[in-house]
């Protein structure tokens, strides 16, 4: 087991199969950074076109097509002090006659926000009436990261899909465990997108996009096939849809966390329906993108012992 330290120095606009960054091992730790969703750096600089940039890929060895891969996040860590977000939410997210009430978006339609590292809290440097004395707490998460989709694909980091992507889910943070199908050779894991907050569903196209230091250790399960992300905490086991229109990210998740409980709890699908009929929750990932991110998760306190 080796922690690999890499400094990026050129980033991707989409998740595929580009060339491997670094070749690591399964067990293995990569400490890398990641530049914002406009491709703004540490110093505020930019250094890349925006689109959600994606540091890596980094190729694990061993990794092959009906393998999962397992990506834990060890830290998500903002390492600038200034974020933004967007001014206005999405029309998309209301209904059509209250769209023509939202405000017009100013020319660079961004909300500036303060970052304080130490606290942990941030505020907007220049608040509309009513929140000059907002001060919110910090929850660093990643918005787009995933696997190469194989095929020769290579997909827009606005989007997301199988192979993970831009899936905006504020339950991506410090911690948490997620599992990736793979596709290629070496999984080619991507990442990127970091914000230091951001409600449900992403709302106003963005959190608040800062640069960040990030971690993740990762490891290969060899010939367990599994057909879209999944993911899990000391808490829940989760499993994600990416789809359009919501219903059917809706039904990619709940029948992959069935297929997992299955696979990896042994309960059958008559057993499942009695526990998740009960028992599931749905998180809303992102409502704003191309394709909207759902998130079915049951609590791993009502699970059968592994």
């Amino acid at each position: 087991m080796t922690r690999h330290a890499f400094e990026p120095t050129e980033f991707h606009l989409t998740i595929g199969e580009h060339q491997p960054v670094l070749r690591v091992q399964p067990g293995d730790t990569v400490a890398t950074s990641c530049v914002d969703a406009a491709g703004l750096d540490r110093h505020g600089e930019k250094v890349s076109d925006g689109g959600n940039p994606q540091t890596g890929p980094f190729s694990v060895e061993g990794a092959e097509p009906g393998d999962t891969l397992v990506v834990r996040l060890d830290a998500i860590r903002p390492n600038r002090t200034r974020g933004h977000t967007g001014e206005v939410v999405a029309e998309r997210v209301v209904t059509p006659w209250f769209a023509r009430e939202l405000p017009e978006r100013s020319a660079d339609d961004t909300d500036w926000w303060e970052l304080d590292l130490d606290r942990g809290t941030a505020r907007l440097e220049s608040p509309p009436a009513g929140l000059e004395g907002l001060n919110v707490e910090l929850e660093p998460m990643l918005g787009c990261f995933g696997v190469a989709p194989g095929g020769g694909q290579a997909i827009s980091c606005a989007t997301s899909g199988q192979h993970g992507g831009n899936m905006d889910y504020r339950g991506f943070r410090e911690g948490v465990t997620v599992f990736f199908p793979v596709f290629v050779e070496g999984a080619l894991l991507h990442v990127g997108d970091c914000h230091a907050l951001q409600g449900d569903g992403e709302i106003v196209g963005s959190g608040i996009e800062v640069s960040c230091d990030v971690e993740v250790t990762v490891d290969v399960l060899k010939r367990k096939q599994i057909a879209w992300p999944r993911a899990e905490n000391d808490e829940f086991v989760m499993a994600v849809g990416n789809a359009r229109p919501l219903d059917e990210a809706v039904q990619y998740a709940t029948a992959e966390l069935m297929r997992m409980l299955r696979q990896d709890y042994g309960l059958d699908y008559r057993a499942s329906s009695v526990l998740l009929g009960q028992l599931i929750r749905y998180d809303v990932g992102n409502v704003y993108d191309p394709a909207y991110t759902m998130v079915a998760k049951v609590a791993k306190r009502y699970l059968p012992r592994r």
